[in-house]
């Protein structure tokens, strides 16, 4: 409880030194301009439209916002305020569920990815919990706030329709069968994101450069700014948008698409004003399926990636620590 940035960073104005980053891999002084080109999809438009203009996001940025998407705004509003609720109880509320045991249905930790022996600690707080099957799942959440899992789990099950409804989208738009996602999506994991603020955000990160271990990942990022995705090896400052969700391309479905469709990089700077609170759905595969490229998507070309097994490849990209070249090198076939 005591390594939790929200507890210790209201007392300091001094930032511990295995808190700040090399400084190649820092944010910096240097203000990122914010992106005005992330493609913004209505999904309340033509399907064709939907189609091509996911699809082409997908294959330039691996990264667009949704709107019109189906998920009510009073939904999203009173999720985003039961979980900023959730890490505004006290202390002594929040310290009965901290935990990094991961036999539990949930984990409430200082979110890095090896807080033990790592060198660099990330500026975040973390709950996450499973979500699918949820009636296998809910009673394992936090009892507090009160209304936390009624209210997550009706979020919960709306998002994994959305996330459903685009890979759909996307399964027709790369030409593959209908439904040939389904196997794929046999888990989703909520992942709940605090950032304290902090006043000089150049030095440290709440998450480093990655590309996400999911198949596709939907996020609710709120109003607060921080957010950035590398293109052509720049950093873009994804701008928030009320009520929509970025959508982001896994490193599953690049495989999937046989690198067709790009599992984009991103990180998360700080702020310096106030804390900004995110709200994730991974939509994986089982730990025991077989992830692969799809055998129309390889076409006359060979395959470029091996197949493996999901928990291998989730395994492999802690020990890496998310890093996308490292990972990737493992599983991908020499020419």
């Amino acid at each position: 409880m005591a390594n939790l940035v929200s507890t210790w960073s209201k007392t300091t104005q001094i930032l511990p030194g295995n808190y700040i980053f090399p400084v190649n891999q820092r944010p910096g002084p240097v203000e990122v301009s914010l992106c005005q080109s992330i493609p913004l999809i209505d999904l309340s438009t033509s399907h064709s439209q939907q189609v091509q203009e996911i699809l082409q996001a997908c294959q330039e940025f691996g990264f667009f916002q949704a709107i019109n998407h189906g998920v009510s705004e009073y939904l999203i509003d009173k999720t985003m305020k039961v979980c900023k609720e959730f890490f505004n109880m006290p202390n002594e509320e929040k310290e009965k569920l901290y935990t990094n045991d991961l036999t539990k249905g949930y984990r409430f930790f200082t979110s890095s990815y090896d807080y033990i022996n790592e060198k660099i600690h990330f500026w975040r707080d973390n709950l996450q919990h499973q979500c699918h099957p949820i009636d296998e799942w809910v009673h394992s959440w936090p009892e507090k706030p009160t209304n936390y899992r009624d209210v997550v789990r009706k979020y919960s099950l709306e998002v994994r329709k959305l996330s459903l409804r685009m890979l759909e989208l996307i399964c027709e738009g790369l030409g593959l069968e209908h439904g040939c996602f389904e196997e794929l999506t046999g888990a989703q994991l909520l992942s709940i994101n605090h950032y304290p603020w902090w006043p000089d955000p150049g030095l440290t990160l709440g998450l480093p450069k990655h590309a996400d271990h999911s198949l596709i990942t939907v996020l609710l990022q709120g109003s607060v700014h921080g957010l950035q995705v590398c293109k052509d090896g720049k950093w873009l400052n994804v701008g928030p948008v009320p009520h929509a969700f970025v959508v982001n391309i896994g490193h599953q479905l690049h495989v999937i698409s046989n690198g067709k469709l790009r599992s984009a990089e991103h990180r998360v700077v700080t702020n310096s004003r106030e804390a900004r609170t995110s709200i994730v759905n991974f939509i994986n595969p089982c730990r025991d399926t077989i992830v692969k490229p799809a055998k129309s998507m390889s076409g006359t070309d060979a395959p470029l990636f091996r197949p493996y097994k999901y928990k291998d490849f989730f395994k492999l990209f802690h020990e890496k620590q998310g890093d996308t070249q490292a990972v990737m090198k493992i599983y991908k076939i020499k020419p």
